[in-house]
């Protein structure tokens, strides 16, 4: 385990690594086909094409507020906390893909969602409390699981109840 002695270029490979690793399962786990795009979205959606980028932005300003979170860490426990936090909301952002579109499950996603948020905002206030900087970095993530948050409960609404004969009538 890195230390707060580590080299710089050490801890950025970590993060960037940490980060990389939530971005291609989640990715992996997202399927663009002709279950969603028969769902109903409100008129406020952003184009598919957008997630990309947004992601991609939100992910380096995961990693780059935990390099700073960490290096400025007072000591290994909060280190380890950081860790901590940075791993579970790292599997619970895993685990909103495989809910909303493997199992074709939006409704089951959203609940996930929520401990998601709770995760995020833990995040953001452990970082913020070690350092200020990374703490405003990292902020938009919140932000953005906020809105993700608010989408997915409106794709609930538009398109519920969710189902096996909901799921198989829209995929026939």
């Amino acid at each position: 385990m890195m230390d707060g002695t580590a080299p710089h270029w050490v801890v950025i490979a970590f993060a960037l690594a940490g980060v990389a690793s939530v971005a291609i399962v989640g990715g992996v786990m997202t399927e663009i086909g002709p279950w969603y795009e028969g769902l109903r979205f409100p008129s406020w959606r952003p184009p598919n094409w957008l997630f990309g980028p947004a992601w991609t932005t939100i992910f380096a300003l995961i990693a780059w507020s935990g390099v700073i979170a960490w290096e400025s860490a007072p000591d290994a426990a909060a280190r380890e906390r950081l860790l901590a936090l940075f791993a579970l909301n790292g599997l619970l952002n895993i685990g909103w893909s495989p809910l909303f579109f493997k199992l074709r499950r939006p409704d089951w996603a959203l609940a996930e969602l929520c401990v998601f948020w709770l995760s995020t905002a833990a995040l953001v206030a452990a970082v913020a409390a070690i350092s200020t900087t990374a703490g405003c970095i990292i902020a938009p993530y919140l932000a953005w699981v906020t809105f993700a948050g608010f989408l997915n409960w409106t794709m609930v609404r538009l398109n519920g109840p969710f189902g096996a004969r909901k799921t198989q009538a829209r995929t026939s």
